[in-house]
C-alpha cells in the first residue's frame, strides 16, 4: 500500500531531486514556458504554485521563503513584480501543461508546461488602446 507515499522519486536521490525541482521552477519562472517530461512537469506543478502564491502575499517574509528554492534574485524581483501581480484574482492553477511530442531517444512524453496568463505585449497593447479609447469616449 501506497499511503502517505506522495510524490515521484524520478530515479534520483533526494538532494539531486530538490536541485532539478528548484532549477526547473526557476527556469519557468524565467521563461514563463518549457519543455520537459509530463512527470517531472506534474511535479513541478505545485511548487510553482507555492512560489506564486507567496509572491501573491508580497511580504519580506514571503520573498524569503521564494529565495529558498527559486536560485536568483533577478527571478524572484520578477516574481514579485511581474508575474504574481497578474494572477491576484485567481485562487489557484496558475500553470498549464500541453503535451507536445515523445522524446526520440527514449520515447519519454514530453510536455510544454507555462503559465496560464502570459506576459503577451498583444494583449497589453490590445488592453492599453481599448482603456485609452474608453477614456476618451
Amino acid at each position: 500500500m501506497r499511503h502517505q507515499k506522495k510524490g515521484r522519486k524520478l530515479g534520483r536521490n533526494t538532494k539531486h531531486r530538490k536541485a532539478l525541482y528548484r532549477n526547473l521552477v526557476t527556469a519557468l519562472l524565467e521563461h514563463e514556458r518549457i519543455e520537459t517530461t509530463e512527470a517531472k512537469a506534474k511535479e513541478l506543478r505545485g511548487l510553482t504554485d507555492k512560489m506564486i502564491t507567496l509572491g501573491k502575499e508580497g511580504s519580506l517574509h514571503a520573498r524569503r521563503q521564494a529565495l529558498c528554492v527559486v536560485q536568483t534574485k533577478e527571478v524572484v524581483e520578477k516574481l514579485f513584480r511581474d508575474v504574481a501581480p497578474r494572477f491576484q484574482m485567481r485562487a489557484g492553477g496558475y500553470t498549464r501543461i500541453i503535451k507536445t511530442r515523445r522524446r526520440p531517444g527514449d520515447a519519454a512524453e514530453m510536455v510544454a508546461i507555462e503559465l496560464v496568463e502570459k506576459d503577451d505585449p498583444t494583449r497589453a497593447a490590445q488592453t492599453v488602446s481599448s482603456t485609452s479609447s474608453e477614456t476618451a469616449s
